[in-house]
């Protein structure tokens, strides 16, 4: 064997060596964390726990928590790095419905309808 196929043979050696260790671990691995929420899109629920409304894409819906009953549907419109405006229909009063809500931490909206009436959405988990 000459001395150029021994440093080659040498060589692939250590590559594989290199790869191998790459693929082995020194113990159990920790589950992979979560990323915290941010933003307003994901799954928030009214104080009193009886609806369940859902932001994703840009559409709006609320189910009731314990039937699973769609309640609302409609659009969000991001207005501000916080602020978001909601806009669709109420399905139990056949009734547009619309409101502005202020992302105040990332796990609560603080909101008001065109009507002026307050409330809280918290994220749920």
């Amino acid at each position: 064997m000459s001395i150029a196929q021994k440093v080659l043979s040498v060589g692939l050696g250590l590559a594989a060596s290199a790869v191998l260790a790459a693929c082995t671990t020194s113990g159990p691995s920790a589950p992979p964390v979560a990323a915290a929420p941010t933003g307003v899109e994901g799954s928030w629920i009214d104080a009193q726990g009886t609806g369940l409304s859902t932001l994703n894409a840009g559409t709006f819906q609320t189910v009731a928590t314990d039937t699973g009953q769609k309640l609302s549907d409609g659009t969000y419109t991001l207005t501000g790095p916080t602020s978001v405006e909601i806009t669709g229909t109420s399905l139990i009063r056949q009734s547009p419905i619309s409101f502005n809500c202020l992302l105040v931490s990332t796990s609560q909206l603080n909101c008001t309808s065109a009507a002026g009436q307050n409330f809280v959405l918290t994220r749920r988990a």
